[in-house]
């Protein structure tokens, strides 16, 4: 008997056209490697019962309670700026949705349950890698406050996947997200000119996300604006974190403001902004520096998308869209410049002392987690820590540290920042890489400590010195992939 679960299926009963029925593979030997009892209980389901063989058939799609109605969702999307009109989950599984006991709606998906007609050549499957990491790093995200989806389980289904490094363990990965709606869901109907259901998917956005908006006369324009409000702060955190999400094509950034689809994401060492992680991106669209303005551009694709619903004339349309993109530009520097003041202890945001920081790092391997972590001590003058993450430290550093103390006393924080506003332990990648190697050979050990450390990421533990020191100089550069 498959566990029991009460699904309820809104997005298969109110979008036709924007998914297929689909199933599961059936694999050889599905095991539940990790449950997030936490999240299980959040979301009101018995996490005894999930980690059971029941579970773990549920978990990899095999086997489901008659409420779920599996679909695989389409989409279209801009990757890496070239436009595909028809891409979809190719090997994603949307199971259906759980209203928690509070009353909020979840999706539960599954990735790597295989194959779907959106597969586009891919063999629709996960290995554990992969799935290990996106598991780990969303829980890191949500232990740091930023929006995210989040890992219910990582499951192994007893069969080998052909990937870049040879023959590696079958995994799938149970996630939830408040939806899997994206820039490029509205891009499918959109291309096609679909202008009714543009309008059905809208509707239903609104009523999931927006709620207030429903019948709102000028709905889809203010529904443009909610939307830029909340990637302009989800990007915002994200660079304060010195976080690169790594594909942020428009298939990948959500309605929701959620981070989304942990592929070729990494976090920054040491400041560079041109920093790249992804295997893919060869010419740096997704470095460190250059999200902010691929926030602004997707969302003018969503723009694009919702012009006809904005307003019947196409010149005003345009006007009043562009608008909002000018907005959202101006609310991203604000909940940047927030951010970061928060980081430096400042109670209001200084836009000069904020950018002479970037500018002090530029050239200085500073690293970008150690030097927030350094500054309570250099609130009390006590610079020697601060100063050894500089490559050459000098007037410059000295004169910086003196405008910051300065700006603290100022605004009645002269004690500086609080260590809970930055975070001690990240998924650092050497540690990242190594613990999910020693997953794939069968030791789980380094990845659940890992994980433990990621998960109260503002406390020092004694012995975890480990998990807040920087890659060594010497270390190689990490290349991540994108898990197909």
């Amino acid at each position: 008997m498959p566990v029991a679960i009460q699904f309820e299926n809104s997005y298969a009963t109110d979008l036709p056209g924007l998914y297929v029925p689909w199933q599961g593979k059936e694999w050889p030997d599905p095991q539940v490697l990790l449950l997030n009892t936490t999240l299980a209980q959040t979301l009101g389901l018995d996490a005894q019962a999930l980690q059971g063989c029941e579970g773990a058939q549920l978990l990899t799609g095999a086997a489901l309670p008659d409420t779920a109605r599996p679909i695989a969702q389409a989409y279209a999307g801009h990757q890496f700026g070239g436009f595909a009109p028809q891409l979809g989950d190719g090997r994603a599984l949307l199971l259906g949705e759980i209203v928690d006991p509070r009353g909020q709606r979840h999706d539960l998906q599954l990735k790597g349950s295989g194959r779907t007609p959106f597969a586009r050549g891919g063999d629709g499957r996960a290995v554990l890698g992969p799935v290990l990491r996106e598991y780990l790093v969303s829980e890191a995200m949500h232990a740091l406050g930023v929006p995210t989806t989040r890992a219910l389980a990582a499951c192994t289904t007893g069969d080998r996947v052909l990937r870049q490094n040879g023959l590696e363990p079958g995994a799938v990965l149970a996630r939830s997200a408040s939806s899997h709606l994206r820039v490029g869901t509205f891009q499918f109907f959109a291309a096609r000119g679909e202008r009714d259901k543009l309008r059905l998917l809208l509707d239903y956005a609104i009523a999931r996300h927006d709620p207030d908006l429903t019948g709102a006369s000028d709905a889809a324009l203010r529904f443009l604006e909610r939307v830029g409000a909340r990637q302009a702060r989800l990007v915002a955190q994200w660079m304060g974190l010195g976080f690169i999400h790594g594909v942020m094509n428009t298939d990948n950034m959500t309605i929701s403001g959620e981070t989304i689809d942990y592929g070729p994401c990494a976090f920054m060492d040491r400041y560079d902004p041109a920093t790249v992680f992804s295997s893919i991106d060869h010419q740096g669209r997704y470095c460190y520096g250059n999200q902010p303005a691929i926030l602004l551009w997707n969302l003018a694709r969503l723009a694009e998308a919702l012009l006809p619903l904005i307003d019947t004339d196409e010149e005003r349309a345009i006007a009043r869209a562009s608008e909002v993109i000018e907005t959202t530009r101006t609310r991203y520097r604000e909940e940047w410049l927030g951010v970061f003041a928060a980081k430096l202890g400042l109670r209001v945001p200084d836009s000069g002392l904020i950018e002479a920081m970037h500018q002090l790092w530029t050239g200085q391997g500073v690293d970008f987690t150690s030097f927030f972590r350094a500054l309570p001590e250099a609130a009390q003058g006590r610079d020697d820590a601060l100063a050894a993450l500089f490559a050459e430290p000098g007037q410059d550093l000295a004169d910086w540290l003196a405008a910051w103390r300065a700006a603290c006393d100022a605004q009645g924080a002269g004690d500086g920042p609080a260590r809970k506003a930055n975070p001690l332990y990240i998924p650092r990648n050497h540690l990242v890489e190594a613990a999910l190697g020693a997953a794939t050979e069968g030791d789980m050990a380094p990845f659940l400590a890992l994980l433990e450390r990621v998960q109260r990421p503002f406390t020092a533990v004694e012995g975890g010195e480990e998990y807040a020191r920087p890659a060594p100089l010497n270390a190689p550069q990490i290349v991540t992939f994108c898990g197909t």
